[in-house]
Order: C-alpha cells, then sequence, then structure tokens
C-alpha cells in the first residue's frame, strides 16, 4: 500500500526525521509532525491524516492519552504504536486505546512497510 498523509507524532526530532525519511522513500506523504501528544491531539484533525505513527513516551501527554483521544473524536483514525518499550503492558495498553499495531525501536524500512501493509488490508 502506498499513498498514505500521515502524521508522525515523536519527541526526538531524529527518530521523526528517520521515520519521515522511511515513509517518503515507501511512497506516503507526512502531511504534519507533532512533539507532543497534546500537539498530536490538537493538529490532528486539521491534518485529517490516513495513519498515525504515535511515540509513546513523550512529555506533557503521552502516546496512549493522545490515541485515546483522537480515537474519541475519530472512531476510525489509524494510528499505529511507535516505542522502545518492548513491555506487554505498555503495547496492550495502546492497543485498547485504539492503537490498529505497533513497531518496536530501532526498526527498519522493511518492518516499517510490512507494518503498513498490514494496517491497509485492516
Amino acid at each position: 500500500m502506498t499513498g498514505y498523509n500521515i502524521m508522525v507524532v515523536d519527541d526526538s526530532q531524529i527518530t521523526a526525521k528517520k521515520i519521515r525519511s522511511m515513509l517518503e522513500t515507501l511512497g506516503h506523504t507526512v502531511v504534519q509532525t507533532a512533539r507532543t501528544g497534546r500537539e498530536a491531539v490538537a493538529h490532528y484533525h486539521a491534518a485529517r491524516p490516513d495513519l498515525v505513527t504515535m511515540d509513546i513516551t513523550m512529555p506533557d501527554m503521552n502516546g496512549i492519552a493522545a490515541t485515546r483521544a483522537i480515537m474519541a473524536n475519530d472512531s476510525h483514525a489509524r494510528v499505529v504504536v511507535v516505542t522502545s518499550h518492548g513491555q506487554e503492558e505498555i503495547v496492550r495498553g495502546a492497543m485498547e486505546a485504539g492503537a490498529k499495531g505497533y513497531i518496536l525501536k530501532p526498526f527498519d524500512q522493511e518492518k516499517l512497510r510490512t507494518l503498513l501493509d498490514k494496517i491497509a488490508r485492516m
């Protein structure tokens, strides 16, 4: 699947740039970036992304709370959690909040492609 309009949410500029580069190489467009959960929630409606990549650990509002808030306003939102935490509880919390999938940092472009293809089939 190519052609998603994506919002990248990550408090690390380096990680956000890396994700953006991978997404663009895969044929997607980054329509918005956010460095905090609050920014993600505030910009989601205006950005109208097809998919959101959501970091978990961020200042002011974590990715689970941001996912929950986005899903409350758009039950069809597609959020993919990007986390360095391999703990089942954190991933489970994100999925319960409405995330459609997750990917663990560090990851490569092929793992990202596989996840996005899976999301496209949902």
